[in-house]
């Protein structure tokens, strides 16, 4: 077991220039976190920013630290580092109300000269709002789920660096859009919660829960890649497909299930408005 350790962690490399992307994500945020806590300071108390440094904790975790080096021998491993990366770090960040704070952050030369001509401009905004409408962002995640989750796919990211980079990207972009319609990031201007988002959570379970099972009971190995490149700890490419769907299934409906829970409580409850959530 030791030496298999050591193998895959020979294998494993600090992302130099993720580790820098995350530390200046989060010291951007932090100049702006600091700032508007002088004329905001209960909507930005501390736990706006344990939220959000937490977040971008998970993100370097889940593709950064050796994780994603056992990910490239595990399908258990690589099922945890995607349910971190779709689950974990986008609701931590946006929990964060990051969309002030990153602009206030920002050098006053950026803020003024490139982020406010680009905010100000109305086809660009509106193609935001489009990508936050609630059938779009669901379908933007769940699409790109069961997308990358085809054998040719799947088997193409653990060939090739770049492949398997972008479907990072694509994850967390998804994600990103799937998680805003739920959390609402202030200054966001969504509507306020109906029995809608109820659905929308509950229906992305079941695709969770869907892929879940065809891995778990399908009594076969999925993905090439783990039976032509054994892994060096002797796990079987079937029992770790059959744990890696455990974790998957159990965790992501936890991740859905859980504020979907608190949405239904929020709705009941008739001394209390829905978007009360936000403060949940």
């Amino acid at each position: 077991m030791t030496t298999a350790m050591q193998s895959v962690m020979d294998d494993w490399e600090l992302p130099v220039w993720l580790t820098a992307a995350t530390v200046l994500t989060a010291v951007i945020y932090l100049r702006g976190w600091l700032a508007l806590r002088k004329t905001r300071p209960q909507q930005f108390d501390s736990t706006r920013l344990l939220f959000f440094l937490a977040g971008m904790a998970s993100l370097w975790i889940s593709i950064g630290s050796p994780l994603d080096a056992f990910a490239d021998v595990l399908l258990s491993a690589h099922m945890i580092e995607h349910l971190i990366l779709m689950m974990v770090v986008p609701p931590l960040v946006l929990l964060g109300q990051p969309v002030v704070p990153m602009l206030r952050g920002l050098p006053r030369f950026l803020r003024v000269g490139v982020a406010g001509p680009l905010l100000r401009m109305r086809p660009l905004r509106r193609f935001f709002h489009g990508l936050v409408h609630p059938p779009v962002a669901w379908l933007a995640m769940n699409v790109t789920l069961l997308a990358w989750h085809v054998p040719g796919a799947y088997d193409a990211a653990l060939e090739n660096e770049t492949i398997h980079d972008i479907e990072h990207l694509c994850f967390l972009a998804g994600a990103m859009l799937f998680w805003w319609c739920v959390i609402q990031p202030w200054p966001s201007t969504g509507k306020p919660y109906r029995w809608g988002m109820l659905l929308y959570l509950l229906t992305a379970d079941f695709v969770n829960t869907g892929l879940s099972a065809f891995l778990a009971f399908c009594n076969r190995p999925v993905y090439a890649y783990y039976v032509e490149h054994p892994n060096p700890f002797q796990i079987q490419p079937l029992p770790d497909q059959v744990l890696g769907a455990a974790v998957m299934w159990v965790l992501g409906s936890l991740a859905y299930l859980i504020p979907a829970g608190i949405l239904t409580m929020g709705l009941l409850a008739p001394a209390r408005r829905p978007r009360a959530l936000h403060h949940a």
